[in-house]
């Protein structure tokens, strides 16, 4: 008698779901190209609200802030735009993947397509917004007259880490949210106090120092202090900085990696 030996069925469901991503690529820009095609689409302004949006959010921020609040902060437009680039990104993405897990249960109750896909191509997705949006970012810095640097070329790296961060919380997100509805509700709030505790419109250095701990090591201001440093300051960001960002967006990926492919044999049963 003869025992064959299928190395599929031994294989973990994480290690599984990284094959069958490469396998449905194809599935995956397809999601991308149609995602993006569909919002320009039933836009009036198409892809220019992407570029107005950030500089109208500074716009009005700039404005209500400098009257309200007087932060020693040269530059400010510079400052505010660059927080915001990194907090959308994370924040719709987050969002915006964890209901689209729920929009496709009719899909993934009809045919087999990796599960993942669905958070990867909104990722994807919002790499594509994120970049465009450094058009504006650029024009303020100009308008701003702030320095252009060699230390511009570090910008993957953050950009990269902010992307594996965002995608491994939003998959730990999504499969809570398959089983617990009311997660999604929950995030939003949670959204709403997590940009308050990330230095985006305030300076770091005017958190009083008893707080100061919390507000350093919230994953998002190591992400946004990674990204303002070639922007803002003009220089590298710090090896300290990059250690951190590093080890906190592959665990997170890690984690919320294996919890989602643990349970994603349940979601056509649960959505």
């Amino acid at each position: 008698m003869t025992i064959e030996y299928d190395s599929a069925a031994v294989r973990s469901p994480a290690i599984n779901e990284l094959i069958e991503i490469w396998r449905y690529r194809d599935l995956l820009k397809l999601l991308v190209s149609n995602s993006i095609k569909t919002r320009y689409k039933r836009s009036v302004l198409g892809i220019v609200w992407t570029l107005l949006n950030p500089l109208l959010n500074t716009l009005v921020l700039t404005i209500a802030l400098s009257q309200l609040f007087r932060f020693d902060v040269a530059n400010y437009p510079v400052y505010i735009l660059s927080g915001l680039l990194v907090w959308n990104f994370f924040s719709q993405t987050s969002i915006f993947a964890t209901n689209q897990l729920v929009w496709g249960s009719s899909l993934i109750k009809r045919i087999y397509i990796p599960r993942t896909v669905f958070a990867v191509s909104v990722a994807g997705n919002g790499l594509v917004n994120f970049f465009l949006s450094l058009i504006p970012l650029f024009v303020v810095m100009l308008f701003m007259r702030q320095p252009f640097t060699l230390a511009l070329l570090w910008l993957p790296v953050p950009i990269f880490l902010l992307a594996v961060f965002t995608l491994g919380l939003t998959l730990f997100i999504s499969t809570l949210a398959v089983f617990f509805v009311d997660v999604v509700d929950m995030y939003g709030i949670l959204l709403s106090a997590w940009f308050y505790l990330t230095p985006i419109i305030y300076p770091l250095e005017i958190v009083p120092e008893r707080f100061a701990p919390f507000i350093r090591f919230n994953p998002i201001t190591i992400m946004v202090e990674m990204f303002r440093a070639p922007v803002f300051f003009g220089n590298a960001p710090s090896l300290s900085l990059i250690l951190q960002a590093t080890v906190i967006a592959f665990v997170t990926l890690i984690v919320g990696w294996l919890f989602f492919t643990h349970k994603s044999n349940e979601f056509a049963y649960r959505i």
